[in-house]
C-alpha cells in the first residue's frame, strides 16, 4: 500500500490506518482471536498503522494490539493516546493531561503494548484545566526520553494546536472528518496545513452508517457506543439514509462499495490525510484497502462534496456530554 507522511518530522505510514477501539467491545461482543486476524491480515496487505488508547476497554485494546504484534513490532507504526481520568467515576467525562498523568500514562501504555517505544503519542482530549504547554512539554521529554518518536493532538482547536506546535512540532491531528462530518473544512484544515501537520481522520465511514449497514439505535444493544449518537436516533436516522442512497448511486457506477467510495473521497482530499476505519473482522478490512486504489473523477467528487453541505445532515455527531470535550 502507498505510503503517506505525517508532519515534517519524519512520520511515514500506509495511506490507511487500522481503528482498533471496535475490538474493545465498543460495537458489540469482541473476538479477540478474529481481531488479531485483523491485524496481521492488515500487516499483509501493506496496512501498518495502528491506532489505539488506554482509555479503549480501557487497558485491553492496548493489550490487545501488543498481543498482536508480539515478534512483528517492526512492521509496524502504533499509535496510542491519553488524557481521560480513568480513576474517576464518569472516566468518560473526566480528563487528565497533568504532566504527572502523561508520564504514568506513557509508561503503562509501553508496558501493555509490549514495546519500549511509542511512535505516535496523542493527547486524547485538551484539559482545560492544564496549559496546553505543560502537557506538550511533557510528551516532549518522552521523545526526549526514547519512549515516544512522534506527538499528536486529537480534536483539538485552532488556538490550542498553535500553542502546541510552539513547543513541539505536532505530527498529526486525529479528528473525526468524513462526508457527513465536516467541522474541520473552514479552519482547522488549513491551520494543519499552514503548519504541517498531518490528519487522522477517525469514522471516516461515519461509525458504519455511510456503508449502509448501520443499525438503527433500537437495534443495538447497550454495548454499542452508537447509542450515544444523535445521528442514529429516531427520526435523524431516517431522514439521514438519503445520504447513503448518493453514496451507493455513486458506488453502483463505480463497481464498488459504498465504504469504499467514502474512504476514497476522504484519501484524495489531501496526501496529508491518512484515514483510520475501524473494522475487527478481515472482510471489512480488505473491502477498505481497496479504497486506496480507486479514484474519483471530478464529477463524482462534486456529488459527493454536497453530501455534506449544511443542512444535508440530521443531528450532531455527538450527544452533548460528548461535545462538550471538543476544543471548539
Amino acid at each position: 500500500m502507498q505510503q503517506r507522511k505525517l508532519g515534517t518530522q519524519g512520520l511515514t505510514v500506509s495511506a490507511l490506518g487500522l481503528g482498533c477501539m471496535g475490538m474493545a467491545q465498543v460495537y458489540g461482543a469482541s473476538d479477540d482471536s478474529e481481531s488479531i486476524a485483523t491485524i496481521h491480515r492488515a500487516l499483509e496487505l501493506g496496512m501498518n498503522f495502528f491506532d489505539t488508547a488506554e482509555v479503549y476497554g480501557p487497558y485491553t485494546n492496548e493489550e490487545l494490539l501488543g498481543k498482536a504484534l508480539k515478534g512483528k513490532r517492526q512492521q509496524a507504526v502504533i499509535a496510542t493516546k491519553f488524557g481521560f481520568d480513568l480513576t474517576a467515576k464518569d472516566r468518560l467525562g473526566a480528563l487528565n493531561s497533568r504532566p504527572e498523568n502523561v508520564f504514568k500514562v506513557a509508561n503503562e501504555s509501553l508496558q501493555r503494548l509490549g514495546t519500549d517505544y511509542i511512535d505516535l503519542f496523542y493527547q486524547h482530549r485538551v484539559d482545560p484545566a492544564v496549559p496546553i504547554e505543560e502537557t506538550v512539554g511533557a510528551m516532549a521529554e518522552l521523545v526526549k526520553q526514547g519512549k515516544v518518536r512522534y506527538l499528536g493532538l486529537s480534536e483539538a482547536g485552532a488556538a490550542n494546536i498553535r500553542r502546541a506546535h510552539a513547543v513541539h512540532p505536532i505530527s498529526a491531528l486525529q479528528s473525526e472528518y468524513s462526508l457527513w462530518e465536516r467541522n474541520l473544512e473552514p479552519e482547522i484544515i488549513p491551520l494543519v496545513r499552514e503548519l504541517s501537520i498531518g490528519l487522522v481522520p477517525y469514522c471516516p465511514l461515519g461509525r458504519g452508517f455511510l456503508t449502509g449497514t448501520a443499525p438503527r439505535l433500537e437495534a443495538t444493544n447497550d454495548a454499542d457506543f452508537r447509542r450515544r449518537d444523535p445521528r442514529f436516533q429516531g427520526e435523524n436516522y431516517d431522514r439521514n439514509l438519503h445520504l447513503v442512497e448518493e453514496v451507493n448511486a455513486v458506488a453502483q457506477q463505480k463497481g464498488a462499495t459504498a465504504a469504499q467510495i467514502a474512504l476514497a473521497w476522504v484519501l484524495q482530499k489531501g496526501d496529508d490525510i491518512v484515514p483510520i476505519p475501524g473494522t475487527k473482522r478481515r472482510k471489512y478490512l480488505e473491502e477498505n484497502a481497496v479504497a486506496a486504489l480507486i479514484t474519483l473523477t471530478p464529477q463524482e467528487l462534486q456529488v459527493l462534496d454536497a453530501i455534506g453541505e449544511p443542512g444535508e445532515v440530521a443531528g450532531p455527531r455527538y450527544n452533548e456530554p460528548f461535545m462538550k470535550l471538543v476544543d471548539r
